[in-house]
């Protein structure tokens, strides 16, 4: 298991060009060997391990077709086989492809996101304003458990593709369609702020009994002389119903 660390030890970053109350977002990562990291991504400067929570599922990472680094295309695998649903009615593992909020206007695709050498997870590219990440080696949309998808709130450049998750409503439909030809459609149940220097790992990253996702980026007020932003904005959802695309 990652030792945690303090989540103000993180180096200053670069403020963002817009919004400049909001930056990049606390990066979560499901678990590795017998325990998990979470990390964090300042503007410009390398993730840093912030804490552990320990009740993530594992989940074997599917086989997909190599991605072209800092790419992210809108079929990153292509599955030619997909075992029935579960008694649960849970999805089987699948590749998500592509990302749609209709109240807030998000319609991205996706990046798959990875531990890298030095044990962090790696984050999305920040020159790419409309792209969200999922973390490969948790579990997929649609699976039983908590499903962790991540996205900027802004970047140098400009707003990016989670500006306006914050907004969200109780019952706002999310989309992600798979690569296996299913749209997973979840129902928001709650959004909700957490400060970064007191993150419940727990609830947010804890295994569920039944599909479930967690939208995660950040908000609250721009420190800067931190040059970050104070909380997470975080989006709790349940699988509603699921179909072909």
């Amino acid at each position: 298991m990652a030792s945690p660390q303090s989540p103000r030890t993180e180096q200053p970053g670069t403020e963002p060009a817009a919004r400049p109350r909001r930056n990049h977002l606390v990066w979560p990562a499901a678990a590795v060997a017998l325990g998990a990291l979470l990390i964090h991504n300042s503007l410009d400067t390398p993730v840093q391990g912030l804490g552990s929570p320990t009740h993530v599922r594992p989940t074997t990472v599917f086989s997909s077709a190599p991605d072209v680094p800092g790419s992210a295309p809108d079929v990153p695998g292509v599955e030619t086989t997909s075992p029935p649903p579960t008694d649960d009615d849970s999805l089987p593992r699948s590749v998500p492809t592509r990302l749609s909020i209709p109240s807030i206007g998000v319609n991205a695709p996706f990046t798959k996101l990875n531990i890298g050498a030095s044990g962090q997870l790696q984050a999305p590219p920040p020159n790419n304003t409309n792209l969200v990440g999922w973390f490969e080696g948790g579990v997929s949309p649609g699976e039983r458990g908590a499903s962790i998808v991540v996205g900027h709130l802004d970047t140098k450049i400009g707003r990016a593709v989670f500006a306006d998750l914050d907004t969200l409503q109780h019952g706002s439909l999310v989309k992600i369609t798979r690569a296996d030809g299913v749209i997973a459609r979840f129902k928001v149940d709650s959004v909700q702020t957490f400060s970064k220097a007191a993150f419940p790992d727990d609830k947010v990253y804890a295994d569920t009994p039944t599909p479930e996702l967690r939208l995660i980026t950040c908000g609250g007020i721009y420190n800067r002389t931190a040059r970050d932003y104070e909380d997470n904005v975080v989006v709790f959802a349940h699988l509603d119903s699921a179909g072909p695309a």
